[in-house]
């Protein structure tokens, strides 16, 4: 048995295909790899790859993908969904099933995905947290868990099998795992009884894998390791929490897991450690040759977990969609934001047409692309010099951005904007309107894309 079947490499789609990877696809599938992790895409072109490197490989492979906001979150035209953040505000347990169901329905019928990287179980107990945030479902363990149980049992009753994240939890950290490994103060014993109870409740509700976290916790661990290289704390999750399923890292490109040795040495300890899958590694043929270093049985524990994954969740045959299911779906997705749209502070003003809308974007830069700016004003029909003006700040979760409140570009921008403005919609998280400078009312939109800014542009209307 290979040990390269603990590995998952990276597909990122360029101009929707991926038809630049074939080299890597190749190699990859020649050394035995346990799947991949896909990033973009056509959802036509997704599935086509998902099922031509089936048929390609000998074995079952396992295709995930970060959905956490929905099968549009990665592949162009499938249906976005609420942040996590904003289905706990809701709190409706149905719909967070419902939003588990459209999740899997078109991530495996549309793209052939069978593995989704949600749900985010973490609670959001930090005010300066750079990365949880709108993410995850809210600061109180009882209800993030229910939240979490309803999206499992959505999600792995049509097909795909969810992972919860990022064990044992990351929303205390004020640091970003992406840049560095963040140092979570905690004793065990309160991270035990808070931060992994929604773990515990995803555990009991059958959730195929969960992801450990690049996050130390010296209270628990006093090595200082990450819990992904921590014995102690995997081991907690196998007895008493009693999981019995897929235990994977989180990305190997971000800075927490190299941050105390060199790829494959971490590799290794990640996997003596208690780890099954190793995802997203930069040097993913290197990984496999450092793998050697695992102890046998370790490893052969590993990869039969990993088939099993395979076995219980990859398809040959995926099925096709409806095309009414995505109307039904948008449908859905349009009630929930439209449910999840609320005033912050003030009264809802009566807007004079036309409008003019000034945009304050705290997420320019960094590495990847960000959603388009222009779907709320477009929606408004928006006229630059209008008579009502309205700002539209927009502030989401980042890797690498490296903090969780406004920076002072921002900032700078509002205290300019704010005084002739009558109203301000926050795509981010409720909390951020303690920095919005004035007394005019401010609406809750939660997250800059697309759906959101049509829910908000609706409620202005």
């Amino acid at each position: 048995m290979t040990r390269a079947r603990l590995v998952f490499p990276a597909l990122r789609a360029r101009n929707g295909v991926f038809s630049h990877e074939r080299a890597k696809i190749k190699a990859a599938l020649a050394a035995g790899v346990g799947g991949f992790i896909v990033f973009g895409g056509r959802p036509e072109a997704v599935k086509a790859l998902a099922y031509a490197v089936g048929r390609q490989a000998d074995r079952g492979l396992l295709f995930g993908s970060d959905l956490e906001r929905g099968p549009g979150q990665q592949f162009r035209g499938l249906t976005e969904l609420p942040p996590p953040a904003a289905l706990g505000y809701v709190d409706d347990p149905y719909a967070t099933y419902m939003a588990g169901t459209i999740t899997a329905t078109e991530a495996l019928g549309s793209a052939g995905v069978c593995w989704a990287f949600a749900p985010v179980c973490d609670l959001d107990l930090e005010a300066g947290n750079p990365i949880v945030q709108t993410r995850s479902f809210g600061p109180d363990a009882v209800r993030v868990g229910a939240h979490a149980e309803r999206w499992i049992a959505g999600c792995q009753e049509h097909g795909v099998m969810a992972c919860a994240k990022h064990y044992p939890g990351h929303g205390r950290a004020t640091t970003d795992s992406h840049e560095g490994l963040p140092v979570i103060k905690a004793s065990g014993i309160e991270l035990r009884l808070t931060d992994v109870a929604p773990f515990g409740t995803a555990v009991q509700a059958g959730v195929g894998s969960v992801m450990s976290a690049f996050v130390a916790y010296p209270g628990w661990d006093d090595s200082g390791v990450a819990a992904a290289f921590s014995k102690p704390i995997l081991g907690y999750l196998r007895d008493p929490l009693g999981f019995k399923g897929l235990i994977v890292t989180d990305a190997f490109i971000m800075g927490g897991a190299t941050a105390a040795q060199s790829e494959g040495p971490a590799s290794v300890a990640a996997v003596t450690a208690g780890c099954d899958a190793l995802l997203y590694p930069t040097d993913w043929q290197a990984v496999i040759r450092a793998l050697d270093a695992v102890p046998d049985a370790r490893a052969e524990e590993a990869i039969a977990r990993v088939d099993a994954a395979a076995f219980h969740w990859c398809r040959s045959e995926t099925g096709t969609v409806n095309p009414q299911f995505y109307l039904d779906h948008q449908q859905v997705a349009d009630e929930l934001a439209d449910r999840a749209v609320h005033l912050l502070r003030g009264d809802k003003p009566r807007l004079a047409g036309p409008l003019s809308v000034d945009i304050v974007d705290d997420d320019v830069g960094g590495p990847y692309a960000i959603a388009s700016r222009g779907v709320f004003g477009r929606a408004l029909r928006a006229e630059h010099g209008a008579r009502s003006r309205i700002v539209a700040v927009y502030a989401e979760p980042r890797s690498w951005k490296g903090r969780g409140d406004l920076g002072e570009r921002s900032l700078a921008q509002l205290e300019r904007l704010t005084p002739s403005a009558e109203l301000v919609v926050l795509f981010g998280h409720p909390r951020l309107v303690a920095q919005v400078p004035g007394d005019m009312p401010v609406v809750c939109a939660w997250h800059g894309q697309a759906l959101m800014q049509r829910a908000a542009a609706r409620w202005v209307l």
